[in-house]
């Protein structure tokens, strides 16, 4: 086991900037989920802002400094009535992100572990 942060293996304030805008363009050409995140290109602010929103989350939830102000897993999701095909496709855009990024396993897992504690926050709200 390591007492290296969880957000220290992402490589930190840095690491994180660079998973989320992987991940975000991965969701955009995911044909899955990409109808839910192309509309954000038309509108920068919202792009930036989406993006934001992920590196404070990603980062207060692994250990860093930032301090996430935007809303609750629940409250950002409700109304979308995402189903299991959707979000297993996010879960597959991050870890390939992850992968492609050289994340250790042990990181992976634990980034794995934090997604699927979110899972029904998310689902079918």
């Amino acid at each position: 086991m390591t007492t290296t942060s969880l957000y220290q293996r992402l490589g930190g304030e840095q690491g994180i900037a660079l998973l989320v805008d992987d991940i975000v363009e991965a969701h955009m050409q995911n044909p899955r989920v990409q109808a839910r995140y192309l509309p954000a290109l038309d509108d920068p602010e919202h792009l930036d802002e989406l993006k934001g929103h992920l590196r404070d989350f990603l980062s207060a939830g692994t250990g860093g400094p930032a301090e996430y102000r935007g809303k609750n897993m629940l409250e950002a999701h409700r109304g979308m009535n995402i189903g299991e095909a959707e979000y297993m496709a996010v879960m597959d855009d991050i870890l390939g992100v992850l992968d492609r990024h050289g994340v250790d396993p042990q990181t992976r897992q634990e980034m794995l572990g934090i997604a699927y504690s979110l899972k029904e926050e998310i689902l079918h709200v």
